[in-house]
C-alpha cells in the first residue's frame, strides 16, 4: 500500500479500501451516485460516530455535488472549488487510509485521481472541564482535554498571534497518535525545537496513548526521579510558558501537556503567582519551598535525633518523646516506616476509589488508623504528628509528578538516617544536591537560577524564592531567544 497512488478508476480504489478495512464493522463504506443525473460513481469511507450527514461540511459537500452535472463535478474537483477551507486532496492511498483513521471522511469520485478528505465531527471527546490538578485561587480554571486540536485552540485563544507555531508529528507505529509541538516563533530557540523533534523521532513504539509515554522515552536521564518535562493540565500555564520562550508538547488522547525545558523553580511556581500581588505570591512561594524541604527530610530528621543525637533536644522535649514512646514495641525506624507506608496506602486507595468515596477515605482512614494505632501502642503520637505534617508538606507542592520524587527519596533518607543518624541524612541530601546540580532539561540547569544566574544577567533571580512586583520583571527568563528578551515596556506619557 505504501507509495501506491489513487487510481482514476474508482473500482480499483474500492477494492483496495475494502481489503484494507475488511472486518471493520465500525468503518462505514458507502457507494453512491452523485450529480443531478446520478451518473457519477462515488465512494465514501468514514468511522461511524465521526460523521454527521446533516448540516456538516460533508453533508453540504454532497448536496453541492448532487446539484452539478458530470462535467461540472470534474471541473469543481480539479479546481478545488468545493468551498471548504479544510478539505484536503490526497494522491496516495496510504494518506487516504490514515485520513479515515484521524476521524475524518474520505471521498473517492470516479474519474478523479485524488481523494478528498473532508473534516467532520471527529472522534468523541469528553470536552473541556476544570483542571483537576494545579488548583489556583485566582485565574482561569479551564483545563486541557483529550483532543489535541482543542488543546491547541485553547492555547491559541490566549495568545492570538500568528507567531504561535504548531508542528505536527505522528507517534506510535500502530496508534499513529497526533503530537503537536507548539512554540512562539522568535522567542523559542530554534535548536531547542530541533532537539525535541530529534528526541521524539529517535524511538519507534507500537502505540502512544498518553503524553507520559513521550515524556519517559524522551528524557535524557531516565533514571532520575525528578521529571525533566513539566506536565500541566492548565491551558493558561501552557500559554504562559510559550511567552517565556518554552515549548509545549501536546499528545492526542491526553489532557496533560508537556512543557520544556524546565527547572526546580518552575515546579514550585503556580499560575496565580502572577495574578496575585507580589507580597502574597512571594509568601506562598516561600511556604512551598519550605514544604518541599520538610516533605523530604522531616521523618529522617526525627529518626536521626531520637536514635543518635538526643543531646541537641531540650531535656523537657526529650522526656516528652520518651514518655510518648513508652510501651511501643517497635524500634523508631519501623514505627516511621509503618506509618509512612500506611499513609501511602491510604493515598493510593483514595485515588483509585470512585467519586466521593475517594475523597472520604483519606480523611476517615487517616483518623481511624492513626488513632487506633496510638491507642493500641503500636506507634507513638509524635510519629503520627511527624508523618501527618510531612504529608501536608507534600500536598503543598503544586505539581504532583514533582512531588512524587520527594515521596520516593524520603524513604532513602529514612534508611540512611536510621543507619548513620544525622551524618546519613546530610550524606543523602548531599547526594541529591549533586544529582540535581548535574541534571539538565534540554540544556537548562535544573537548579537554575540558583546556579548559572549569570547566564541571563541575573534577571531570573527576581523570580525565585520571592517574586518582585510585575513592573520589575521586564526580561524573559533564560529559556527565551537572546534576540528578544524584553517582555515589558513602559509607554511614554505622550501615548
Amino acid at each position: 500500500m505504501e507509495g501506491k497512488k489513487i487510481s482514476p478508476l474508482i473500482d480499483k480504489n474500492i477494492a483496495a479500501m475494502e481489503e484494507i478495512y475488511k472486518d471493520c464493522a465500525d468503518i462505514k463504506k458507502k457507494q453512491m451516485m452523485l450529480g443531478k443525473n446520478k451518473d457519477v460513481k462515488a465512494y465514501l469511507v468514514y468511522i461511524e460516530v465521526t460523521v454527521d450527514m446533516g448540516t456538516s461540511a460533508l453533508g453540504e459537500t454532497l448536496k453541492f455535488l448532487n446539484a452539478k452535472s458530470k462535467e461540472e463535478i470534474q471541473e469543481v474537483l480539479e479546481k478545488n472549488a468545493l468551498g471548504i477551507s479544510d478539505a484536503t486532496f490526497l494522491t496516495d492511498l496510504e494518506e487516504a487510509v490514515d485520513g479515515v483513521l484521524t476521524g475524518e471522511s474520505v471521498l473517492f469520485v470516479d474519474g478523479f485521481c485524488e481523494a478528498v478528505k473532508i473534516p467532520d465531527d471527529g472522534y468523541p471527546s469528553m470536552g473541556i472541564f476544570e483542571a483537576d490538578s494545579e488548583k489556583v485561587v485566582r485565574g482561569s480554571n479551564e483545563g486541557l482535554c483529550d483532543s489535541v486540536k482543542q488543546n491547541a485552540a485553547l492555547i491559541r485563544k490566549r495568545i492570538r498571534s500568528p507567531k504561535v507555531k504548531v508542528r505536527e508529528l505522528k507517534a506510535g507505529k500502530k496508534s499513529k497518535t497526533n503530537v503537536y509541538i507548539m512554540y512562539m516563533e522568535g522567542l523559542a530557540k530554534p535548536e531547542l525545537i530541533e532537539e525535541i523533534e530529534r528526541r521524539l523521532n529517535r524511538f519507534e513504539i507500537d502505540g502512544v496513548l498518553d503524553s507520559g509515554i513521550l515524556e519517559q522515552l524522551s528524557e535524557e536521564k531516565w533514571y532520575s526521579p525528578f521529571p525533566q518535562f513539566q506536565p500541566t493540565e492548565r491551558a493558561d500555564r501552557a500559554a504562559m510558558s510559550l511567552l517565556e520562550g518554552r515549548v509545549v508538547v501536546l499528545s492526542d488522547n491526553s489532557p496533560v501537556g508537556l512543557i520544556l525545558p524546565t527547572d526546580y523553580n518552575s515546579f514550585i511556581k503556580t499560575s496565580d503567582d502572577y495574578y496575585n500581588r507580589w507580597e502574597i505570591a512571594s509568601f506562598e512561594r516561600l511556604i512551598r519551598y519550605v514544604s518541599s524541604f520538610f516533605a523530604l527530610t522531616l521523618p529522617a530528621f526525627y529518626l536521626a535525633i531520637t536514635n543518635f543525637h538526643t543531646q541537641i533536644l531540650p531535656t523537657s522535649l526529650l522526656l516528652s518523646f520518651a514518655q510518648a514512646r513508652e510501651g511501643v514495641p517497635f524500634p523508631a525506624v519501623l514505627e516511621v516506616l509503618l506509618m509512612e507506608l500506611s499513609f501511602e496506602l491510604l493515598r493510593e486507595a483514595g485515588v483509585r476509589l470512585p467519586g466521593a468515596m475517594g475523597n472520604t477515605i483519606g480523611i476517615v482512614g487517616g483518623l481511624i488508623i492513626g488513632q487506633a494505632a496510638v491507642d493500641a501502642n503500636l506507634v507513638s503520637p509524635i510519629v503520627v504528628i511527624v508523618i501527618s505534617f510531612t504529608a501536608l508538606c507534600s500536598f503543598a507542592i503544586p505539581n504532583e509528578e514533582f512531588a512524587t520524587a520527594f515521596r520516593l527519596l524520603k524513604f532513602v533518607l529514612i534508611g540512611l538516617s536510621a543507619w548513620l543518624g544525622y551524618f546519613g541524612l546530610l550524606t543523602g541530601l548531599l547526594g541529591i544536591l549533586i544529582h540535581l546540580s548535574h541534571l539538565k532539561s534540554f540544556g537548562i540547569p535544573y537548579l537554575m537560577p540558583f546556579v548559572g544566574a549569570d547566564l541571563n544577567d541575573y534577571q531570573d533571580e527576581r523570580d525565585i524564592l520571592w517574586r518582585l512586583p510585575l513592573r520589575f520583571l521586564k526580561k524573559r527568563p533564560i529559556y527565551a531567544n537572546d534576540k528578544d528578551k524584553t517582555k515589558l515596556k513602559w509607554k511614554s506619557r505622550e501615548n
